[in-house]
């Protein structure tokens, strides 16, 4: 997608980041992601064994330079994982392929990025507890379904409530929210929320999903937020990750605007917000 070139032009022509400060992400070793996927599952997929069932299902028509890219974007996810935890903060302009399941992919999404980064950090990297806020406007539902049994990681989904998936999983806390939910609701709802999540699951470590499909601009998205309203909830979350000492890596994922630069834009604030609080 455009926005994957013109994001990181936009924040070096602006200074939010310099050179040094962007890093090309190399594609994760299969042992590492064969665990949270299933072994069979990704021998199919690397090698275009899927039924047309299966890639009608993703969106996308397979090809060897796709597979390449997921498994690219999943080594983004883990290298931003490794440096957070060093930096406090880390943000990959790609990632958040949330509707990827175990055994299967869906959504634009084949292989889910920040379930295996967060596998990989609970047990290569020591990390105890791990919570997903996932603010894309879609459920997250692949990221809840592997995570259906694990204790130590927690998924909160505040989506569309009759957006894409039309059957959802069941995170540890789901939010509906009606169409045309606007900035006051969507913003009192999350802090409401998120501060008490932190108390009561007391994580290490968060990976938060900071899709701009919430825009009213958007065109699958139903939500009603302004570019402002979405800069407040990305300053919610990473002023609460800041304020607790949380590491907290950023994933973009969504964003449908018919103007490119409504999306740049707002994806730039996330990145504008994350400077401010951390460097």
């Amino acid at each position: 997608m455009l926005k994957y070139e013109l994001l990181p032009e936009q924040l070096l022509r602006e200074g939010t980041l310099v050179e040094e400060s962007i890093f090309a992400p190399i594609p994760l070793p299969e042992k590492y992601f064969v665990g949270p996927h299933d072994a069979a599952y990704w021998q199919r997929l690397q090698h275009g064994q899927l039924t047309r069932h299966e890639e009608r299902a993703t969106g996308f028509p397979w090809s060897e330079q796709l597979v390449q890219r997921e498994v690219t974007i999943l080594g983004g996810t883990v290298q931003c994982a490794k440096l957070a935890l060093h930096t406090g903060v880390a943000l990959n302009v790609a990632g958040g392929t949330h509707h990827a399941f175990a055994d299967r992919g869906e959504g634009f999404c084949l292989l889910n990025d920040q379930a295996v980064a967060a596998h990989y950090l609970l047990h290569h990297e020591g990390v105890g507890r791990v919570l997903i806020v996932d603010l894309d406007v879609h459920q997250g539902n692949g990221t809840a379904a592997l995570f259906a049994h694990e204790p130590r990681v927690f998924t909160f989904s505040m989506h569309g409530a009759r957006n894409y998936p039309a059957r959802k999983e069941h995170s540890d806390l789901d939010l509906p929210l009606p169409d045309g939910t606007d900035d006051t609701t969507y913003l009192k709802l999350l802090a409401d929320t998120l501060p008490r999540l932190l108390d009561a699951f007391q994580p290490h470590f968060v990976f938060y999903l900071s899709g701009v499909d919430v825009l009213a601009t958007d065109k699958l998205g139903k939500l009603a937020l302004t570019r402002e309203g979405c800069r407040q909830r990305d300053r919610l979350v990473l002023e609460l990750c800041h304020r607790h000492r949380l590491p907290v890596v950023v994933c973009m994922g969504g964003g449908y605007s018919e103007r490119i630069a409504d999306i740049v834009e707002a994806h730039a604030n996330t990145f504008r917000v994350a400077q401010e609080l951390w460097f």
